[in-house]
């Protein structure tokens, strides 16, 4: 339930340490500078305090990043070498990348340039190519015509070209053409799926005769351009100039190729560029005279040593105070290793606004519980844990991605618990391999039960997880009552809800433990409905003192609809054997011997696969579900703004301080 506290920061400054001192807190990265739009306009500022105008520096800047992008994409498209499976930051110690980017930037540049104009030379050729592969296209239907396009009319005749209908009678309509202008020549050139192409060379003064003649037939005029030889003659021509500029590609795409080697020199001109640029913006949302400049922010409570040395260093002055309570600040969430890694469940729904507290903690262990439930095969767990582990291990991974792997890493050894419990082993692979090629009966007993045996004990027990699921979110929200000093409401609204509720457990169930137990359920039950209707509608007037308890009581229905939902546990827990078991006996149809060995083996592992992705998405998905409706729902309402420092933003590089090792 780590929230970290925040601290207001306001900083003046002389312009003239501006630039040294952005660099120093963007290393720092621990602090968010507010944008000061807006305020320059407040009638309580001098007129001579400006924003600093830097738009076309950062404009440059993105057109020089974006240049740099295009060149990386067109490196990579070329790039023979052996990629990563996936992609995490080169460390590098920051006087050493500094030192390179000395060294290298103007070749760098020079091989930027190189690479964006052999990506624009392709992507030229390419349009070119196909714009010619179209004009031939419509130029093959006419490739016997033995006419020079240039010659579509002399003084006194003329060329005319155009389609028909596939279906059109060629016969007949040379027929009647010849019967409306008999000195007309008349050639059918051929034919394809859908059109007849034809060409007539008539008199000029018979054209609209011509016309008239072809209208009865849906004639269409075509004209192939303003071009020189015939139709052969250019088709040839056309595919010369293809096979050149295919040429040209090839050779670009070596030069490409050949860049590859340079491409970790312009993935850290990039990251240089990125880091300029986020400077420069921050000095435009500053506010500035000629002299001095001003921003405010926020910073976590813990880095306050950190920033006040930097800040005395510049001997700025500056003002660090406790934020007002009704006003919003960024929200930083801290938590141990392990909780740490269920935090992308909390940011997925909405970080918690000030004054919630972190669920992360809280939910982390139900979150274990329930993914290891719904996917529960210990087989199935030990790959996901281990796959996880050797990623993690090969990976320097961050952030988000760092969390959802080291999540899911938790999330498999909960599943093989829950398999070794319900005796799941790739649902009964080994019982149907051993009988199947070895002859012979083996089986692996479960340590608890066997869901597909007992599914209602499964379901009950669902129910129970469930139950207690939403008790600890209504006791979270009693907490939250209690710490904001509202006590009673904590007793009201959440203590009458927990009698109501054990009393009628203890008053349908706990007979089967001790028959004593359910009058004593019943007069919880009674005690708690009562209460409720009585203090329900204490916040309202009137007759809404009433009609407010009945309404609470009410809620009941939804505390019931609640503790059902968690039913997909069994769903679930019960898909995955379900469908294993069903691989199994496919791959077992082909029987015993080899040729049987291999197919239920082929069939397992492809079977396996699937199996392992589909239900992993779906015990991540429905874990999600019911943290985020059945849970949340008692105690959380989120809506807290992410605390985003200024702090270098690299894709490829990790920058490191001289005096932290790599790979710390």
């Amino acid at each position: 339930m780590a929230v970290t506290d925040m601290q207001k920061l306001t900083v003046i400054g002389l312009n003239s340490s501006r630039t040294p001192f952005l660099h120093e807190l963007m290393r720092l990265g621990v602090v968010e500078i507010n944008s000061q739009e807006g305020v320059v306009n407040d009638e309580e500022w001098m007129p001579d305090i400006f924003r600093t105008s830097n738009s076309a520096d950062v404009s440059r800047l993105e057109a020089d990043i974006a240049r740099v992008s295009v060149a990386l994409d067109a490196i990579n498209r070329y790039d023979t070498g052996k990629k990563p499976l996936i992609h995490t930051r080169k460390e590098i110690k920051r006087n050493v990348f500094v030192d390179h980017m000395n060294a290298t930037k103007t070749a760098t540049e020079m091989n930027v340039d190189h690479a964006v104009e052999s990506n624009k030379k392709i992507a030229d050729a390419r349009t070119e190519i196909n714009r010619l592969r179209t004009v031939i296209q419509g130029l093959q239907p006419w490739e016997t015509l033995d006419v020079p396009m240039e010659m579509t009319e002399t003084d006194y005749a003329c060329l005319v070209l155009g389609t028909v209908n596939v279906k059109t009678n060629g016969a007949q309509l040379q027929t009647d053409v010849l019967a409306a202008l008999p000195s007309a020549v008349v050639n059918e050139i051929g034919a394809d799926k859908q059109q007849k192409y034809f060409s007539f060379i008539c008199w000029k003064d018979e054209k609209d005769q011509l016309y008239e003649a072809l209208r009865p037939y849906g004639f269409v005029s075509v004209t192939l351009g303003e071009t020189k030889g015939t139709p052969a003659e250019l088709i040839q021509s056309y595919e010369g100039q293809i096979t050149a500029l295919e040429q040209e590609i090839k050779e670009e795409e070596q030069k490409l190729e050949a860049l590859a080697a340079a491409k970790q020199d312009i993935e850290y001109l990039y990251d240089s560029l990125c880091m300029r640029r986020d400077r420069a913006k921050v000095v435009g949302d500053m506010l500035s005279t000629e002299t001095v400049f001003y921003f405010d922010g926020w910073m976590p409570k813990w880095s306050r040593e950190k920033v006040e040395n930097l800040l005395k260093k510049y001997e700025f002055y500056y003002n660090i105070e406790e934020p007002d309570p009704d006003e919003e600040v960024p929200i930083l969430l801290h938590n141990n290793g392990v909780v740490t890694a269920f935090e992308g469940v909390t940011s997925m729904y909405s970080l918690p606004a000030r004054h919630d507290i972190d669920p992360t903690a809280i939910l982390a262990p139900f979150y274990f519980i329930f993914f290891g439930l719904m996917l529960s095969d210990a087989a199935y767990g030990i790959i996901l844990s281990v796959g996880c582990a050797i990623i993690l291990k090969k990976y320097k991974l961050e952030g988000t991605m760092y969390r959802m792997f080291k999540m899911f890493f938790y999330c498999g050894i909960s599943t093989f618990i829950w398999g070794a419990l319900f005796g799941g082993w790739f649902g009964d692979f080994f019982t149907v391999a051993a009988k199947t090629i070895f002859g012979v009966d083996f089986a692996i007993n479960p340590i608890w039960f066997n869901p597909l045996e007992e599914p209602m004990k499964l379901l009950i027990f669902s129910l129970i997880l469930g139950g207690i699921h939403i008790f600890v979110g209504m006791g979270v929200q009693a907490y939250m009552y209690i710490r904001d000093g509202h006590p009673l409401d904590a007793l009201f609204d959440i203590g009458l809800w927990y009698l109501l509720l054990i009393g009628l457990v203890l008053f349908g169930f706990g007979g089967s433990l001790m028959p004593s137990l359910v009058p004593v359920g019943k007069y919880m039950a009674i005690v708690g409905a009562v209460g409720i209707l009585v203090t329900g509608g204490r916040k309202k007037k009137g007759l809404g003192k009433i009609t407010g308890g009945l309404g609470s009581l009410y809620g009941i229905t939804s505390y019931l609809s609640d503790v059902l939902s968690y039913s997909r546990l069994l769903a679930l827990g019960l898909a995955t054997g379900v469908v294993a078991q069903v691989i199994n006996t496919l791959g077992s149809l082909a029987g015993g011997g080899i040729v049987g060995s291999i197919v239920l083996i082929v069939v397992f592992l492809a079977g396996t696969v699937f199996n392992i992705a589909i239900n992993a998405l779906g015990a991540f998905v429905h874990s999600c579900r019911l943290q985020y409706v059945e849970f949340f729902g008692k105690f959380y309402t989120g809506g807290g703004r992410e605390f985003r420092p200024f702090e270098r933003k690299t894709k490829y590089v990790k920058i490191l301080e001289e005096d932290v090792e790599d790979g710390r």
